[in-house]
């Protein structure tokens, strides 16, 4: 098989949550610790770092590894879901891991993984962590995939664990309180590794003192002790700037207001790096926050794909990402704000839409995943919030129409899922996009 027919397998042949949901999704450790122990426990020749909880992983997973680089090392990223190709998932140095890698990999494995019935995650970590032993790699920043105690990336012993923050998302498989999605998330907390908190709350905080508690390990609250005391931003040349405490100023590429608080959790995630022998210097850190998406590739955080009119996509897609986003949407200086707007049918559909503002042009539209939400559906459902708007068939078609209606001073918004970004993303990348 070459890179296409490959990539195409397994899509086809390995159950694939992104796609299906529910039925793609496999929890325990058994297929992830023999797929392991097949490729000889690659993850043990490198130090890593793991990153989980509900919003922010992408981005202060991106973050820490561009900092990383910019101090010398030689970095791997595992990061998901892609958004335009498949081989943005895996990283070093910010190249993606190549075409003969990936085909390789599953001429040389596949027999013995066929018989495992192996999830696509499970497949595509163990296919991750071995391309970072071949790389020799020093450092992999290693993005939790669903929840943490059971996630197949949980196999790791790194030198920090950092957890964003807890909201609700992917409730069917976590919980439906904080408290029970912060007892999965904290799952990745391991005895003796300093573990770093980016946000918590009344309901959560006690759960991850009593997991340190019983592991016996240190754990930072990085609210408690900001280090992050000014943010300027500046919407129109779309840069914002942080005064912080141990760092001096700092320039940011993502320009998000989500971003302050992920900046907080980042520095107070260097502090312990440092503490672990790491030889990180405040200009690497001012680098790695300069230029983030250069270094890593990343992409979909308000994202600034147009002017004339301005238009921003961003992969923000519950109740807690959205919070910021709405607030993002208000402070927008224009004559008219266009939303192109899809979800999936697996998330809190109502608790977003009843946030969204009523005063914009909607455009909804179904992302190309089967757990898409038709658009029709999302329509009707959001008519009860008061929100207008006509239905697409596409993101395209959608993003299109938004785009024909807009005048240069408007506003244009794209987002509610990362399928929806994925699919304008690829459509704005063709043919580039497997």
């Amino acid at each position: 098989m070459d890179y296409r027919e490959t990539v195409e397998y397994l899509y086809r042949c390995v159950p694939m949550f992104q796609n299906i949901g529910a039925q793609g999704y496999k929890e325990g450790l058994s297929n992830t610790l023999a797929l392991d122990e097949h490729l000889g426990h690659p993850h043990r020749s490198y130090r890593t770092i793991h990153v989980g909880g509900t919003n922010g992983k992408g981005s202060c997973s991106h973050t820490i590894a561009a900092i990383l680089q910019s101090a010398g090392y030689k970095v791997g990223l595992y990061t998901s879901p892609h958004l335009v190709s498949f081989r943005e998932r895996i990283r070093v140095n910010g190249e993606m891991v190549s075409e003969d890698y990936i085909v390789r990999f599953v001429e040389e494995h596949r027999s013995f993984f066929e018989p495992l019935q192996l999830s696509f995650f499970e497949l595509t970590t163990a296919m991750a962590f071995k391309y970072f032993e071949l790389q020799q790699v020093d450092i992999a920043v290693v993005e939790v995939g669903l929840g943490g105690r059971l996630d197949c990336t949980n196999i790791i012993t790194p030198t920090l664990s950092v957890i964003t923050n807890i909201s609700f998302d992917h409730t069917q498989f976590l919980g439906n309180t904080l408290a029970a999605i912060a007892a999965e998330k904290a799952g990745i907390i391991k005895s003796g590794i300093p573990v770093v908190v980016g946000e918590s709350n009344d309901e959560t905080k006690p759960v991850f003192v009593a997991k340190v508690e019983e592991v016996n390990t240190t754990i930072i609250f990085a609210e408690e002790n900001a280090e992050v005391l000014k943010t300027e931003h500046d919407f129109e040349n779309a840069t914002v700037q942080y005064s912080t405490k141990n760092f001096g100023k700092i320039q940011g590429e993502l320009t998000g207001l989500c971003q302050e608080k992920n900046a907080n959790t980042i520095l107070h995630a260097i502090m312990q790096l440092r503490q672990a022998n790491l030889n990180i210097y405040d200009d690497d850190v001012r680098r790695g926050f300069a230029n983030v998406c250069e270094m890593t590739g990343l992409m979909g955080r308000w994202q600034l794909l147009q002017d004339n009119p301005r238009a921003v996509c961003d992969t923000g897609h519950n109740e807690g990402g959205f919070r910021y986003i709405v607030r993002q949407l208000e402070q927008q200086d224009c004559k008219r704000l266009h939303i192109v707007f899809g979800m999936v049918n697996d998330k809190d559909i109502s608790a977003v839409l009843s946030m969204l503002p009523e005063n914009a042009v909607y455009y909804f539209a179904k992302a190309n995943v089967h757990r898409a939400l038709d658009e029709n559906d999302l329509r009707q459902r959001a008519m009860h919030y008061g929100l207008e708007g006509n239905a697409y068939p596409t993101v395209i078609k959608a993003y299109e129409a938004a785009l024909r209606n807009a005048e240069p001073d408007d506003f244009i918004f794209v987002g509610g899922s990362s399928y929806v970004v994925a699919d304008l993303l690829a459509h704005l990348h063709e043919p580039n996009n497997i």
